[in-house]
């Protein structure tokens, strides 16, 4: 682990705080950061943390809206006059950014602690999607369950690497359940033969990924070609 340098007395503020707890969270995941470990890494002693942060909750709550507020100003728009090609960019790109800064899944997903201004910012953000998908020529229920079925396919796929990838980081590290699978040619042909196209059912890849993404865009296409018709018989 880098040793940081110590800070001068009276310089600390809660901003080298958080830098700090995200330089040592890379190295020992959000589930193993202590305030000790914390205040080693920092060259200071625990009690100056406390005067900022009195519990790991209060301190995990502050790095989660930072990097909550990092992600939304981030994650590109749904705009109406695209909302098929916007919502698969927002969907990718929300994926792309979890995956590459894993303590945003840990955060974020797996255990959530907003202060109250930040979540109402995720809010706020949600609103704006569905607020898209409305103008579209949605309706208020066929986006809410267009938007909440995205976030759910991003969200699960993201989780489900986030696990596997701590899981093969612990002390006794053991493989995914479609890892373990048995398959061979002799006794699941059809699945030994989509497994050496590239096929990997179960597993949170790139193509798994795209795949249900597609099927859920083309289902929100058959929803808002059913209701345009009816729409335009109503404004009549």
């Amino acid at each position: 682990m880098a040793k940081r340098t110590r800070l001068e007395r009276g310089s600390l503020n809660p901003d080298d705080i958080l830098e700090g707890a995200f330089e040592l969270t890379d190295e020992v995941t959000v589930d193993n950061l202590s305030m000790p470990m914390l205040a080693r890494h920092l060259g200071i002693g625990v009690t100056s943390i406390y005067w900022y942060f009195r519990k790991k909750d209060d301190l995990l709550t502050a790095m989660a809206d930072r990097v909550l507020r990092e992600s939304v100003r981030s994650t590109p728009a749904v705009k109406s006059s695209d909302w098929r090609g916007t919502l698969r960019t927002h969907a990718r790109s929300v994926r792309r950014t979890f995956l590459a800064n894993p303590i945003l899944c840990d955060l974020i997903l797996i255990r959530p602690s907003l202060s109250a201004d930040v979540a109402e910012l995720g809010a706020r953000h949600n609103e704006n999607v569905i607020a898209g998908l409305v103008e579209s020529g949605f309706t208020l229920a066929d986006a809410v369950s267009v938007y909440s079925s995205i976030q759910l396919h991003v969200h699960g796929m993201i989780v489900l690497q986030r696990l596997h990838d701590k899981n093969l980081m612990s002390d006794s590290p053991s493989s995914a359940y479609y890892e373990i699978l048995p398959i061979s040619p002799e006794t699941t042909p059809l699945l030994a033969e989509a497994s050496e196209n590239g096929f990997r059912g179960g597993e949170p890849d790139d193509r798994n990924f795209e795949y249900g993404l597609t099927c859920i865009l083309d289902h929100a296409d058959r929803l808002l070609a059913a209701t345009s018709p009816a729409r335009q018989e109503m404004e009549q």
